[in-house]
């Protein structure tokens, strides 16, 4: 008889974070109905460092949405940390967005006229944290990427890398249960691209969960599973081979 894991095409990682079962997202675009996503099933294990890949129009946004909870699926079930999400209501939602789950954009997102440490702190005043434990929580998050140096400093300050850098520092801050990268280089060149990919690889090393989300296979390879999709469907769901996994570890 075929196991829960072996049907979700998983290998045991620990906990699981998150479990989505025959997930499916329709919608209507004048008289078309849009089969985003067509029975998706996947579990993700605390401390995996996943990268969900495809070509535009295969459903990887939508998943991403879905997994972020800022969109709620057409049918099928998705349980974060064991609870039911189509259960939650608007508030309960949300402090999942703030507490559960780091956010980090290709575009940064950050505020202009703030600095690092007053945009790291964001997460933080939402969730009702003090002043002074705010800005000890924000400071260590910036250390965490290597800017304790830019702390004062505003994104027109700072490099594109940096400003990135800022943007992990705020998905970090709550230590949250996932960290959902949407394209993280996609703003970059190549060299500060691998850079972040660096400050990635320490993540995932210190044992945050990274869910990587990239239509380029060589940020993708960063991974250590990579799920692909294809047309609202999972085409293939491959782990890393040790020795490659490895050598990953060791050149960071």
């Amino acid at each position: 008889m075929e196991t829960l894991d072996e049907s979700l095409n998983i290998r045991p990682h620990g906990r699981s974070v998150i479990e989505i079962q025959d997930i499916t997202k329709r919608y209507v675009m004048g008289e078309e109905i849009v089969h985003a996503l067509r029975g998706v099933s996947l579990r993700i294990h605390r401390n995996e460092y996943i990268a969900i890949m495809g070509p535009s129009g295969s459903g990887k946004s939508t998943l991403m949405n879905m997994l972020g909870c800022l969109d709620t699926p057409t049918s099928g079930r998705y349980e974060f940390n064991g609870k039911n999400v189509a259960e939650m209501d608007d508030n309960e939602l949300a402090e999942i967005r703030n507490r559960e789950i780091g956010f980090v954009f290709q575009t940064f997102n950050l505020l202009p006229r703030s600095t690092s440490l007053r945009n790291v702190e964001l997460p933080l005043i939402y969730a009702g944290i003090n002043p002074e434990k705010r800005e000890e929580m924000a400071a260590h998050a910036l250390q965490e990427v290597g800017l304790a140096d830019r702390m004062n400093h505003k994104p027109n300050e700072l490099s594109g890398g940096q400003r990135q850098r800022v943007a992990i520092a705020r998905a970090l801050v709550n230590n949250p249960s996932i960290i959902l990268a949407d394209e993280p280089t996609g703003n970059l060149d190549s060299k500060t691209g691998g850079e972040i990919m660096a400050v990635m690889e320490t993540l995932y090393q210190r044992g945050h969960t990274i869910i990587l989300v990239t239509h380029e296979a060589d940020i993708a390879r960063h991974a250590r599973r990579t799920v692909h999709l294809r047309d609202g469907l999972i085409e293939s769901d491959d782990y890393l081979p040790l020795m490659e996994s490895e050598f990953a570890i060791s050149s960071s």
